[in-house]
């Protein structure tokens, strides 16, 4: 057991989390009795290349789809766009660090990363009368929360395809439904 599990251990079982009957993570199970692992800290060059490596390949992906939103004024843009792909693949490496081998707990981390960035783009969604916009905009930062995760899952071709086809379709598909709706006018 690594320090960052001993420490989640604990945190859990203290926070009444983990079922009774199981015995208390190393370090103790009283509040007052801090585990030795909250106090020590494992460094490691090729740990923090890799997930530096991992964030800035995140954020760079989603640059393209950021500056080009940013160029048309709409809104997100250049901050957020990348700022929640860089938060999503930050997520996911801390579960993959945190819960090394439990698939069951990694999906659970997952599933709430992409409820959590769906309620974000929820909220670019808007409805007066008949008309609803919004829901590219929702997509697209689905979308990048998913680019995020696909780095650092190291599914670096995922990444790239939604990379490319999200810049492609909010850049390119949006003359064509002008086009698609004057043609139902």
């Amino acid at each position: 057991m690594n320090s960052i599990q001993a420490v989640v251990g604990w945190a859990l079982y203290n926070a009444g989390a983990l079922q009774s009957g199981e015995e208390p993570p190393a370090g103790g199970s009283d509040l007052h009795e801090i585990p030795e692992a909250l106090w020590s800290f494992e460094f490691s060059l090729e740990v923090l290349a890799y997930n530096l490596s991992a964030l800035v390949v995140a954020f760079l992906l989603a640059l393209p789809v950021a500056w080009d939103r940013e160029k048309k004024k709409s809104s997100p843009g250049l901050r957020t766009i990348p700022l929640v792909s860089l938060a999503s693949c930050a997520y996911v490496l801390i579960s993959i660090s945190v819960l090394e081998g439990d698939s069951g707990a990694q999906a659970r981390i997952l599933q709430g990363l992409v409820t959590g960035v769906g309620f974000v783009g929820g909220g670019a969604i808007l409805k007066s009368n008949d008309h609803v916009s919004g829901t590219a905009t929702a997509a697209s930062i689905w979308a990048m929360g998913a680019l995020g995760a696909a780095v650092a899952y190291r599914r670096l071709e995922i990444a790239l395809l939604l990379a490319v086809v999200t810049f492609a379709t909010l850049r390119w598909l949006k003359p064509l439904k002008r086009v698609a709706c004057e043609d139902e006018a």
